[in-house]
């Protein structure tokens, strides 16, 4: 039999398995920055994470709800669009890596770990500078009803 139009790896579970398995390491990536897996698992996530990444750039209504059809919980599709993506502008591809790392105890499959090229600490947030704007003019108020009760009745 030919194995023509068969395209990814099968991960030895039944199709609904196995994209919530991709979903899951895709949702953990995005969460913790880096996770460690089977060699196979990983080379399955990097592209569908490459392409939530694609759409997370774009920034607008429509790819922000693809990219929360793709993943498990919408916070984690939200710090994707709003954290993630806005630091990944210097490259058009390539925002993750393998890297093969030890070979499991128990079974002795090799495993590897996936984690972003550039490193999301270090480079700054565009929406960062916004919040703090608006604590300044939280504190530039104007008094409150009780504030100016307590100076009619000093008077």
């Amino acid at each position: 039999m030919h194995r023509h139009g068969y395209k990814g790896r099968k991960l030895h579970r039944e199709r609904d398995q196995r994209e919530a398995l991709i979903k899951g390491l895709a949702d953990s990536l995005i969460k913790y920055e880096s996770i460690e897996t089977t060699l196979p698992k990983a080379k399955e996530v990097v592209p569908y994470v490459e392409k939530l990444i694609t759409k997370a750039k774009k920034g607008d209504l429509h790819s922000r709800r693809q990219v929360i059809s793709s993943l498990h919980t919408v916070a984690t599709a939200h710090k994707l669009v709003d954290e993630v993506a806005p630091k990944l502008t210097g490259r058009t591809s390539g925002h993750l890596r393998i890297e093969k790392t030890r070979l499991r105890r128990g079974d002795n499959a090799q495993l590897a770990r996936v984690s972003f090229v550039d490193d999301l600490g270090e480079a700054p947030v565009a929406k960062a500078a916004k919040p703090a704007a608006a604590k300044e003019a939280k504190v530039t108020k104007t008094p409150t009803k009780k504030a100016e009760t307590a100076k009619r009745e000093e008077k």
